[in-house]
This record gives structure tokens, sequence and C-alpha cells, in this order.
């Protein structure tokens, strides 16, 4: 099996079967504006109840304070000697 096989295989599956769902919709809005709307209406309303459940999240984690928000709470920010070494 050479590589131009292996490439050229998965080049295939990505026009086959990756990029064949959008050629549909892109075909379905020439032939339905509002079909294709209404899809497109549909994904942004899932969205939307994605967001307000994240936030919903967000929210009932503030309201139990799990979060630490001393300013040195991650690691990745340095140490307190670090801070005042700076300053």
């Amino acid at each position: 099996m050479k590589w131009s096989e292996i490439f050229g295989s998965i080049q295939d599956f990505g026009e086959a079967v990756l990029i064949n769902p959008f050629d549909e919709i892109r075909a379905y809005e020439l032939t339905d504006w509002w079909g294709a709307n209404t899809v497109n209406w549909i994904f942004m309303l899932i969205c939307s109840v994605a967001i307000v459940y994240w936030l919903m999240q967000i929210q009932k984690h503030n309201n139990n304070n799990e979060e630490d928000r001393n300013p040195k709470a991650h690691g990745f920010l340095g140490t307190n000697s670090d801070l005042e070494h700076r300053l």
C-alpha cells in the first residue's frame, strides 16, 4: 500500500461522507428557500438552548461558591512571591 493510496482514500472519505451533507443542504436551499431557512433556525434554536443551559450551570456553581476567585488561585498565574517580587 502506497502513501498516495492512503491519502486518496482519506480524500474520498472526506468528499463522499463528510462534505456530502453540506452539498445536500446547499442544493436544498436552491429548491426550497423556506425549508433551508427553517433548518438554520433549528440550528440557532439548539445553540441558544445550549448557551442558556451553560449559563444556568455557571450561575449554579457561582451561587454555591465553588470557584476560588483568588487572583492566584490558578497555578499558571504564578505564586504570591512572584507577584511581590515583580512589584
